[in-house]
């Protein structure tokens, strides 16, 4: 290969893994269009604003270690709301939803059977182990041990997916 060749699929190549390194935009539905556009960030004002809404003991979690946290579940799930599958539906809207309903997501049986509606508590509870929270669950993930890594990683999901404040 000629070095010019070289030096091209080199760039690709680092363009293409850096690209997968950084968190995608959030979109967000435009109702009069149908078109997504891309949803202004938080500033670190409102994301101060939100964490201090969450109920206790959340509200004083710490979103930078709840950021790390997070690193444990990005290989499976996404922040922001996509009707493309990967390996774990996105978590985008979350806090709220019922259990194994999320559309374009092929849940286990016994997610579409686990009748909750994920809030800090039913969240807390799964991720301390999920296959004991839920036996069948296709999540292989074994959980997260301790107490304050949860509430960070829940208190990071709640502000990243959070609107902004009015």
């Amino acid at each position: 290969m000629r070095h010019g060749a070289i030096s091209g699929i080199l760039t690709l190549g680092l363009g293409l893994c850096l690209s997968a390194c950084e968190p995608a935009p959030t979109p967000v539905a435009n109702n009069e269009t149908q078109t997504p556009v891309m949803a202004e960030p938080l500033t670190e004002a409102e994301k101060t604003q939100i964490l201090a809404s969450l109920p206790a003991p959340y509200n004083t979690a710490n979103l930078e270690d709840g950021k790390k946290q997070f690193g444990k579940c990005r290989s499976c799930h996404v922040l922001i709301e996509t009707t493309a599958t990967t390996t774990g539906p996105h978590l985008y809207g979350i806090f709220g939803r019922k259990a194994g309903i999320e559309g374009g997501y092929p849940y286990s049986e016994a997610m579409k059977a686990h009748d909750v509606v994920w809030d800090f508590t039913t969240l807390d509870a799964f991720l301390t182990k999920p296959r004991d929270a839920v036996p069948g669950t296709k999540m292989a993930f074994l959980g997260i041990k301790e107490a304050k890594d949860r509430e960070n990683l829940l208190a990071y999901i709640a502000v990243e997916t959070a609107k902004k404040p009015q």
